[in-house]
């Protein structure tokens, strides 16, 4: 039987992504529960870009139900089967509740906490069905896949480096931009975006994806259990918006008066930057998020990403000076012709399934050379998102290491946050 989706209060554009392609157990109405305003019209707007566009067109149908309350409405009159939730961090958790305890399964962006509170939501929706799955587009992206591969593969990598010189084992990075183009168009985002109380900080928000790519090459590798993990370290801070950026990003002339406490003259502190250091499975990790401006003309986000493994390091950028494409490298550091070899049969072997994957000479190693047939962008992986959820839902649970893994992502996010606003 195909699906009915509902969303609810869709203040955030990664809920029309999840619409960009029909789907065939989808159907095309669907039905959206949110107040009058303008997150309905940007997402009721984005949704009928989709519809309209010349190529792949969708053919979605909105029901709208507006409403002051709109979670109690939807609990009465339950129109679907699923809810997609897409907007405010701080009540997302205690929504979500309701939902699981009312039987519906819930597919939610992340993060699921944008503050101190709510661990114990987060045990109680992932206890048992309906299912609540997280928005990961991060495990669709191809270079994602490659790198648990590579883990995998002992004759190319050998095993996570044990902290050497203070180097941690998996390094990663990230560079998101406040004023970007979704979909061609330029990108509004609602003000409370910008109060870390309801969006979360750079402790909360990004790094649920990057503790989550961590945790799936900790296990991808066998290194030790993801679910157990330490806390090293953590740190955040600001980056400053300037009120004719905010307003521009926005649609507000002024910055609201709930955060007056982080404005200074004619610039808003945004603490949507952290770093966080922690043991993984006992495989030492940093993680790094940064928030800039504006996105770069012909560009978008940036990441570097550095596995240090005793055979190899293996390296992903991301920036202007790749063309905004991800670049992976190996870097043989321990008998490199033998490195070579087994590196080039891993490839092969890998082509049934990614097929024209290559490998080429690169300055300082060998460059895993990506056919354009295989690469699809951040976009495009929230179809896939839908696919993975549904199918969950079909089977009628998420596997339970994922339970035990989320669990344990939003314990450390929650530790860190704690020690940053202490120190």
């Amino acid at each position: 039987m195909p699906h009915t989706l509902i969303f609810l209060e869709p203040g955030h554009f990664h809920a029309a992504l999840l619409l960009r392609e029909r789907h065939p157990d989808v159907r095309d109405e669907i039905f959206v529960y949110a107040p009058e305003g303008p997150e309905l019209a940007d997402f009721l707007a984005l949704v009928e870009s989709f519809n309209r566009r010349p190529d792949r067109p969708t053919s979605w149908r909105p029901a709208v139900h507006a409403s002051s309350d709109p979670l109690d409405r939807l609990l009465a009159e339950r129109p679907g089967d699923a809810v997609v939730l897409a907007g405010r961090n701080d009540r997302k958790i205690s929504v979500m509740r309701r939902l699981h305890d009312a039987g519906l399964p819930v597919l939610a962006d992340k993060p699921w906490l944008a503050g101190p509170d709510g661990l114990d939501d987060v045990r109680h929706v992932l206890s048992g069905p309906p299912l609540a799955m997280e928005i990961m587009t991060g495990r669709h992206e191809i270079t994602a896949t490659l790198l648990e591969r590579l883990v995998r593969e002992t004759d190319v990598f050998g095993r996570f480096r044990d902290g050497e010189q203070g180097e941690a084992a998996i390094s990663l990075a990230s560079v998101h931009h406040l004023a970007k183009v979704v979909n061609g168009a330029p990108l509004r985002r609602p003000p409370w975006y910008f109060d870390v109380r309801v969006q979360g900080d750079g402790l909360a928000d990004i790094p649920t994806h990057l503790v989550d790519r961590a945790q799936r090459l900790v296990a991808a590798a066998g290194a030790g259990d993801p679910a157990a993990i330490e806390l090293v370290s953590a740190r955040r801070w600001p980056t400053q918006v300037p009120r004719e950026l905010f307003g521009r990003i926005t649609g507000a002339s002024e910055f609201p008066p709930e955060l007056g406490k982080v404005v200074d003259g004619d610039s808003l502190a945004y603490l949507a930057n952290g770093e966080l250091r922690a043991r993984i499975g006992g495989v030492a990790v940093e993680l790094t998020t940064h928030w800039d401006l504006v996105e770069p003309s012909g560009g978008g986000d940036a990441h570097a990403i550095v596995l240090r493994g005793t055979r190899a390091h293996v390296r992903i950028e991301q920036s202007a000076a790749t063309g905004f494409q991800r670049r992976l490298v190996v870097e043989p550091k321990a008998d490199p012709p033998a490195v070579a070899a087994a590196l080039d049969r891993a490839v092969a072997s890998w082509q049934p399934d990614l097929p024209g994957l290559a490998v080429a000479p690169a300055a300082g190693g060998l460059e895993l050379r990506i056919p354009e047939t295989v690469r699809a962008g951040h976009e495009s992986h929230f179809a896939l998102v839908l696919r993975e959820f549904l199918a969950h839902v079909k089977r009628g649970h998420w596997p339970a290491e994922l339970t035990r893994h989320t669990l344990a992502k939003y314990t450390l996010l929650t530790q860190a946050g704690a020690r940053a606003r202490a120190a």
